[in-house]
C-alpha cells in the first residue's frame, strides 16, 4: 500500500467537490487500515463517486480486513456498484462474513438515504451529494448524530447485495 508507514492524516470541517470527496474517502480507508478500526458504515444513495473501484481503496480495505471488523454498507440501490465498482464487487465477496448490506427507503426513494462514511473516530457527511459539499468531523456529537440517523435507516431498511446469487 502507497505511504505504508505514514499515519494519515483526516480532514476536519467543510470539503467541496467531487475530488476532494474521493481523496477523503481514500483517505478514511488508509486510515481505516493504520488505525484498526473495529466498524465502518458507509452510506450512499448509489455510490456512483465513491472511488470503491480503485486500486489503493481495495488494497486498504485488504488492510484493514480481519476478524472481528464490520462493514456496513446502506444504500438506495446498489446496482451502479455492481456495474461500475468491480474491484470492490470481488473483495466484498472475499470478506462476506465481515459486510453487511442493506437497502433503505421506499423503492425508487434512494433520496432517502444519506451520503456519508462513519467510524468510530471520525465521520463524513455529504449534505449536497450533487455538488459533492459536505462535512468532516471527529467531534463526538457529530459522529453520534451521524450514526443515529445511519441506525434508524438501517433498522428501515432490507438485506440487499448479497455476496452471491444462489440459483434453483
Amino acid at each position: 500500500m502507497p505511504n505504508e508507514g505514514v499515519e494519515p492524516v483526516l480532514s476536519e470541517g467543510r470539503f467541496d467537490g467531487r475530488e476532494a470527496f474521493a481523496d477523503l474517502v481514500r483517505g478514511a480507508l488508509s486510515a481505516a487500515a493504520h488505525q484498526g478500526w473495529n466498524e465502518i458504515v458507509f452510506s450512499d444513495p448509489d455510490f456512483a463517486h465513491w472511488p470503491l473501484g480503485e486500486r489503493a481503496s481495495i488494497e486498504a480495505l485488504q488492510a484493514w480486513s480481519a476478524s472481528g471488523r464490520r462493514l456496513l454498507l446502506l444504500a438506495g440501490r446498489f446496482d451502479l456498484i455492481e456495474r461500475g465498482h468491480a474491484r470492490f464487487v470481488t473483495w466484498r465477496r472475499t470478506w462476506d462474513h465481515i459486510v453487511e448490506c442493506r437497502a433503505a427507503g421506499r423503492s425508487g426513494a434512494a433520496e432517502e438515504v444519506p451520503s456519508a462514511l462513519w467510524t468510530p473516530t471520525w465521520c463524513l457527511h455529504r449534505i449536497d451529494p450533487e455538488r459533492s459539499r459536505g462535512v468532516c468531523s471527529s467531534e463526538p456529537r457529530a459522529r453520534r448524530a451521524l450514526r443515529e440517523s445511519l441506525d434508524e435507516r438501517w433498522r428501515q431498511g432490507r438485506p440487499a447485495f448479497p455476496a452471491s446469487t444462489l440459483g434453483l
